[in-house]
């Protein structure tokens, strides 16, 4: 597909449509996870435990990837157990580790709820170029890097509200 000529827009206005963009996704993802009985966090990890596939994460996996404490892992772990979404399993190559799997009925029925969103986004990008593709994926995971810092400076205690 040949990308179309689109008008131009200012670091602003990108910033601004992307700030839309992210407060419609976290709005989403709190309608998504009470429509599945969690939470926005239990959610995320969710996310990321069907995305591994076939490379079970670890707890330790989780709480890098989400920056989450590991104690906190454990809670979330324990939820999705209880709410049938996810399952502990030994890590055969240390059996004092486990890998955490997706109940596959439990992982058809999150499908369902984003598959409908997800082929909307795929018809949005049916209408770029693979080059331009390209552009926004870069874009994307440079983007997520710099979110990662950011957060990473919050969490340090960095950045925050002047104290009065």
């Amino acid at each position: 597909m040949q990308g179309k000529p689109r008008p131009a827009a200012t670091v602003q206005e990108a910033l601004s449509r992307m700030d839309r963009y992210v407060a419609l996704g976290v709005i989403g993802q709190q309608e998504v996870a009470q429509l599945l009985g969690l939470n926005v966090t239990d959610l995320t990890c969710l996310g990321h435990i069907l995305g591994a596939e076939d490379t079970p994460l670890s707890a330790g996996d989780l709480a890098e990837l989400t920056k989450l404490t590991t104690g906190a892992v454990t809670g979330v772990l324990n939820r999705l157990e209880r709410a049938g979404y996810a399952s502990r399993r030994p890590d055969p190559a240390d059996r004092r580790r486990v890998r955490v799997v997706a109940d596959p009925e439990a992982a058809a029925r999150v499908f369902a709820v984003y598959e409908p969103f997800y082929a909307r986004l795929g018809a949005v990008f049916a209408e770029y170029s693979p080059e331009e593709i390209a552009v926004i994926a870069d874009w994307f995971g440079r983007a997520a890097a710099e979110v990662t810092a950011h957060l990473d400076r919050v969490r340090a205690g960095e950045l925050g509200p002047l104290k009065r």
